[in-house]
Formats: C-alpha cells, sequence, structure tokens
C-alpha cells in the first residue's frame, strides 16, 4: 500500500480514536466536515454518490449500516444506527465507512488532494508528523492502527 494511503487510513483511524463522550456525534461531525469540504468541489450530487457508495460497500460488514439521502438528512441514518451500537463498533464501522469513501475520492481525485481535503476539514495540520512518528517514512509498526 503506498504510504500515502497509509497516512491518509492513519488519520482517519486516529480522528476516530480520540476520546470522545459519544462515538456517534463523533463519526457525525467528521462526515458534515468532509461533506463540507467535498459538496464544494464535486457539488451535492457528486457527495451523495460517493457517501451512498461507501455505505453500499461497507454494508456487508456491518449490515446495521443504512444508506439513506435526501441531502437534508443525511446522517441521520448513520447517526440513528449508530446509538444502537457500542463504541467500539461505531469506531470500527465509521473508520471503515470514512476509509472506503475517501479509497474512492483517491481513485478519482488524487490520493495527496484527497489527504488536503481531510485535513482542511478535520483542522489538522499539513505536517506528516503525528506524535513525533513521520507517517511518509515511519515503519508500518510504529504506525498504531486504533
Amino acid at each position: 500500500m503506498d504510504k500515502r494511503t497509509v497516512l491518509r487510513h492513519h488519520i482517519i483511524n486516529h480522528q476516530m480514536a480520540k476520546p470522545a463522550e459519544n462515538v456517534a456525534d463523533t463519526a457525525i461531525v467528521l462526515w458534515e466536515a468532509v461533506a463540507t469540504q467535498i459538496i464544494s468541489i464535486v457539488g451535492e450530487g457528486g457527495f451523495n454518490s460517493l457517501y451512498t457508495r461507501s455505505v453500499f460497500l461497507v454494508q456487508p460488514t456491518y449490515a446495521w449500516l443504512e444508506d439513506e439521502l435526501p441531502a437534508d438528512e443525511r446522517f441521520v441514518a448513520l447517526k440513528r444506527c449508530a446509538a444502537q451500537q457500542t463504541p467500539a463498533q461505531v469506531c470500527a464501522a465509521n473508520s471503515l465507512l470514512l476509509i472506503t469513501f475517501t479509497d474512492i475520492l483517491a481513485t478519482l481525485i488524487g490520493e495527496l488532494l484527497t489527504t488536503q481535503i481531510l485535513r482542511s476539514a478535520w483542522g489538522l495540520p499539513a505536517s506528516d508528523q503525528t506524535d513525533g512518528i513521520d507517517l511518509l517514512t515511519a515503519h508500518p509498526k510504529e504506525l498504531k492502527h486504533e
């Protein structure tokens, strides 16, 4: 796997692993920030297509995920379904959903731009350093897969 892909996956897992009182709310906040960035580039229809495809691809692993749209209720089903799961299940499912979504996006617009969008959406620095580890040159064992 490309180092930049590993970096993007690590960023997503790191965001979902942050301590939170309500993991479902954290998941929604992350999605809303990503949606804002992506919609400004590809429009609501483009975002909705990518999101729906991602949910479809993740549903075999997490059957409790529902796809829903219209756009004004974009993440209602995600929040409702997540509220009925354990925090660990929500964290794992949302990490996989974000990774799947960004994998698709990266095939369309490139890895570098996809990672920059995530960093911008989540207010992360442009550096490839996290907790003293250079994420582009670190050995995979140094990267904690939360």
